[in-house]
């Protein structure tokens, strides 16, 4: 057997000999999440700046930090609340029998994590599996090695490995855990990677929640204000240099307006990003020869490029926008995880629908104008896993709001009670009690054989409700 396999059996003994952990031990693991945060802010700034090569410390602390630190309040301060078991209204016929529903920890979750944002996405999910009382098996991404052992060592300073362990390594490791008999599995990463997991975990019938990613979409309205939907598109895009699953994949607008779209993103993207400093690295060479092909491979077939900013030494990327990029182009059919900017013409509110529904559902979609009229149109026609109007981003930052993929982008969703709900098995309970207390009036009584009239009656009764 091997060592991941025997520390899975480990992990089960451990929950089983604690199988509903109290509001004190919960709320106090969460707490050990802050504390441990606190205490190595800067150091994990460091290692997550060393893993990219540069990312602004700004970045780290808003995207990654302080979205750690908000989420663990906020399950600390409604946790009470969530563990509550939840009466359910009985049927006349049933009654006085009550019947409840109670939110039962799951046992042993695996969480796979990604690079992008290797601190929030490892440290989220599992706040939520704490919260409902579970023990946790940490996966971080190997390509960002210094920020996952960095994490090893803090966690296993502030946890007992049997409550919350972490083990590193290459994608041999992560294919062995991928396939251990979790309780629930938890993966953020991309749509292929996302299929592999789900194959594996199907040998065990291993439930998953799949957080993925896809092309979305910002459609710009003809009656917005065109400079503000730039610049917010433009943060959206370059914040994290475009390595961020929700970042707008591409826009769609009104061809009239293209030319000044463009001219609004540049100089949005010049008022935020002049600084080199201020734009992160792609994470390692893989990823930028990636953005050099795709960009390449468009040029090739007719894309026309324009540069958001000034190319500068210490960016080992320039910023661009695409125009005229043709649908077989790989830049328009993969997620592109980069400061690449496809904008799409179109010619009426119809086009803007039928586009978006002929693509694989995306984790997000940005609306940009006023008319509700048009905004409810394009709600009810599409999917998409989140969506923010007049911004980007937002909707992921709130804790009341679920955070999940519809489709290709994804299953499941978590975030404050319902990443919770997702580690937590929701069990019925019905206690059953006799009307009157008459044990012969009691639940399946009147049901029992030999069958006569009295059960044809009742069968009768109950079908006329």
């Amino acid at each position: 057997m091997s060592a991941l396999y025997l520390h899975l059996e480990d992990l089960k003994k451990a929950y089983q000999h604690d199988a509903y952990p109290s509001l004190a031990v919960r709320k106090e693991r969460i707490e050990r999440i802050i504390k441990m945060i606190n205490k190595y802010e800067d150091n994990l700034c460091k290692v997550v700046l060393a893993d990219f090569g540069h990312r602004h410390p700004v970045e780290t602390r808003l995207a990654e930090l302080n979205a750690i630190k908000q989420a663990a309040r906020y399950a600390i301060k409604h946790l009470d609340k969530w563990m509550q078991a939840h009466s359910i209204e009985v049927p006349t016929h049933l009654k006085p029998s009550k019947a409840s529903i109670q939110a039962q920890p799951k046992g042993v979750v695996g969480i796979m994590s990604p690079w992008n944002y290797p601190l929030q996405l490892a440290l989220l999910p599992a706040i939520s599996a704490l919260a409902a009382g579970n023990r946790v098996w940490l996966k971080p991404s190997e390509r960002a090695p210094r920020t996952a052992g960095y994490l090893a060592t803090m966690i296993a300073e502030y946890f007992h490995p049997l409550e919350f362990s972490v083990t590193t390594g290459d994608i041999n490791v992560a294919k062995e855990f991928s396939s251990l008999a979790f309780d629930h599995l938890f993966f953020t990463g991309s749509t292929a990677a996302g299929k592999q997991v789900m194959r594996a975990a199907a040998d065990s019938l291993t439930p998953v929640t799949l957080e993925l990613g896809g092309k979305s979409p910002a459609i710009i309205h003809s009656d917005a204000h065109l400079e503000d939907a730039a610049k917010r598109i433009m943060y959206g895009k370059l914040f994290n240099n475009g390595q961020t699953c929700v970042a707008p994949d591409y826009v769609l607008t009104k061809k009239e307006l293209i030319p000044q779209l463009v001219t609004a993103c540049q100089q949005a993207a010049k008022s935020m990003f002049s600084q080199p400093g201020d734009l992160t690295h792609p994470i390692d060479q893989a990823q930028l020869n990636r953005w050099q092909y795709l960009t390449q491979e468009a040029v090739g077939k007719g894309a026309h490029v324009t540069e958001l900013l000034e190319p500068h030494p210490e960016r080992p990327f320039t910023p661009i926008i695409l125009t005229g990029a043709p649908a077989d182009s790989l830049i328009m059919k993969e997620e592109i995880f980069g400061p690449i900017l496809p904008i799409i013409g179109v010619n009426s509110q119809e086009e803007v629908i039928e586009y978006i529904q002929n693509q694989d559902r995306p984790l997000a979609m940005y609306w940009f104008g006023k008319d509700k009229k048009v905004l409810s149109d394009l709600l009810l026609k599409t999917h998409a896993g989140g969506v923010t109007i007049n911004d980007t981003l937002l909707h992921v930052a709130l804790e009341e709001l679920p955070f999940g993929g519809v489709g290709a982008s994804g299953m499941g969703s978590y975030h404050g009670q319902f990443g919770f709900n997702t580690f937590s098995h929701q069990k019925p309970v019905l206690e059953t009690k006799g009307f009157l207390g008459i044990r012969k009036w009691m639940g399946t009584s009147l049901a029992h054989p030999p069958y006569g009239k009295t059960i044809e009656k009742l069968i009768r009764r109950l079908g006329t409700k």
